[in-house]
């Protein structure tokens, strides 16, 4: 582009004044042969304040659901919690019939590693962990983020995984920053799990999110240090490692084909944060 035209993210400024330079840097690392976005990847400044608000109405979420999550209830009454607090603040549930999804929420209990489906039968029960993930429409725009809970009183193991699974995502957060890579988040992650004698799945990993559910990119968490994409400002995405107690290996459940489990039914953990690549760093939209 021309330095005087209008920038091409509808800012309303010259190129010069908006995305000239970030352009130009994206630019040498392109002509070293690595990874670099799209500009269709790189978030407007009016896009990223509607995917905010999505964001925020996410961390709601997830926040009731904190607040009722118990023994002796069943993942069907997470689903309904979620459903209705999304709908009476004016949001969609983003899972609900995506792709053929059943429910609102995704509830992977114990050896489930992720998407598992709320039932009525699936009653919490003491001792017992279970990730809660929350993906919300609002207005168009699009947030994901999942925690983990603790039911009641758990062993050590649970504990642990569940501790240096928050760890794990902590360490991936520090290294999202720009003209970093995704391989350094991986980096961090993975070593991280491994010190611990754990594993993170391989095949399924992290997303690009905000105007549609599932962007580009793909995020690994077992790809080595300074490979894999360019980190640049305006990048949304999620970093949401699962770390299992034992293989990565895993198989998914022939009769709904949705819910993932461990191959080896050790237990599973995840943590999703969705985040933002700013000039400076990374901002947590949701977690």
């Amino acid at each position: 582009m021309e330095r005087n035209e209008p920038c091409w993210c509808g800012s309303g400024l010259k190129y010069k004044k908006c995305h000239m330079a970030i352009d130009e840097k994206i630019m040498l690392h392109a002509e070293k042969g690595e990874i670099v976005p799209r500009r269709n990847m790189l978030k407007t400044k009016a896009q990223i304040e509607k995917i905010r608000v999505s964001a925020d109405l996410n961390t709601a979420v997830l926040d009731h659901v904190a607040k009722h999550i118990h023994a002796g209830m069943s993942t069907e009454e997470i689903d309904k919690l979620v459903y209705d607090y999304t709908v009476e603040h004016g949001g969609i549930p983003a899972p609900l019939n995506y792709q053929g999804f059943p429910k609102s929420v995704c509830t992977s209990l114990n050896n489930e590693i992720c998407h598992g489906i709320p039932s009525e039968n699936i009653i919490l029960a003491e001792g017992d962990i279970i990730n809660v993930d929350v993906s919300t429409i609002l207005d168009g725009y699009f947030s994901d983020a999942s925690r983990m809970f603790k039911i009641g009183e758990v062993s050590e193991r649970a504990e642990k995984l569940v501790r240096v699974t928050e760890e794990c995502v902590e360490l991936g957060l520090a290294q999202a920053k720009p003209w970093n890579h995704l391989g350094d988040i991986a980096y961090a992650i993975n070593s991280h799990a491994q010190e611990n004698g754990y594993s993170v799945v391989e095949e399924i990993g992290g997303h690009g999110v905000g105007v549609a559910f599932h962007e580009d990119p793909f995020v690994s968490y077992v790809t080595p240090k300074g490979s894999e994409m360019l980190l640049v400002p305006g990048m949304i995405f999620t970093i949401e490692p699962m770390i299992n107690e034992g293989t990565p290996e895993f198989y998914v459940d022939e009769e709904n084909e949705w819910t993932v489990y461990t191959e080896d039914d050790g237990l599973s953990a995840q943590i999703e944060y969705m985040v933002l690549i700013t000039e400076d760093g990374a901002e947590v939209l949701t977690k």
